[in-house]
């Protein structure tokens, strides 16, 4: 059996192996759309903090992964409700896949990992501020391909400054995924406010 690690898969072999396209129907994930609740000033204020933040450091490059979670993931999953119940935490999560011929083995450790109970609720990438989030689209992926979910999987890839999420939709004959815009925290109006929204949304699907 042939043996990839997450960070080398490319998205061709992925499509490819594991039946997986991409989607441009905008009804395909409405929930980063519709109902998104409002912030509180409390909140729009801590997210111009992160950003404020974000923005100081980098004058002292490089800006590496950790950090990136310490500064800007962390306070927005808190705000997001994330680390309250019902929901847990996990981080460097290990995943693996097989394609359904059995010739095809992807192994990876996911950065962080929100689940409620044993259900996956939302899987996060995270990368270096000098990277592009194309470069972590087919990682991220391949974790979602590990979830145990047997509905729909969401997914968030940032690099600090810019965030895009994805939702996995599995389905009789493989699986189809469909993607968010990108924030990027620098806009004029603070992406971050975008971003916290479609996170307290998602937690909202499952406390209600």
């Amino acid at each position: 059996m042939q043996s990839l690690t997450a960070r080398t898969i490319t998205l061709s072999e992925l499509e490819e192996r594991f039946k997986l396209q991409l989607t441009e129907d905008p009804n395909a994930f409405s929930e980063w759309q519709n109902e998104l609740p409002n912030l509180t000033t409390i909140e729009r204020d801590r997210c111009d903090r992160i950003k404020s933040n974000y923005s100081y450091l980098l004058r002292y490059p490089p800006l590496l992964e950790n950090t990136v979670k310490m500064v800007v993931l962390s306070p927005l999953l808190d705000m997001a409700g994330f680390f309250a119940s019902p929901f847990r935490i996990r981080s460097e999560v290990s995943t693996e896949i097989v394609d359904r011929d059995g010739e095809l083995k992807v192994t990876g450790n996911l950065d962080i990992l929100v689940i409620c109970e044993n259900f996956w609720v939302l899987a996060i990438e995270s990368k270096q501020a000098a990277f592009s989030l194309e470069v972590g689209r087919s990682q991220l992926l391949s974790y979602l391909l590990a979830s145990p979910n047997t509905a729909n999987t969401y997914g968030l890839l940032t690099n600090g400054a810019n965030f895009t999420f994805l939702k996995l939709i599995p389905h009789f004959e493989g699986f189809t995924y469909a993607m968010s815009d990108e924030f990027n925290l620098r806009n004029r109006e603070n992406g971050l406010y975008l971003v916290l929204q479609i996170l307290k949304r998602l937690t909202r699907e499952f406390i209600v």
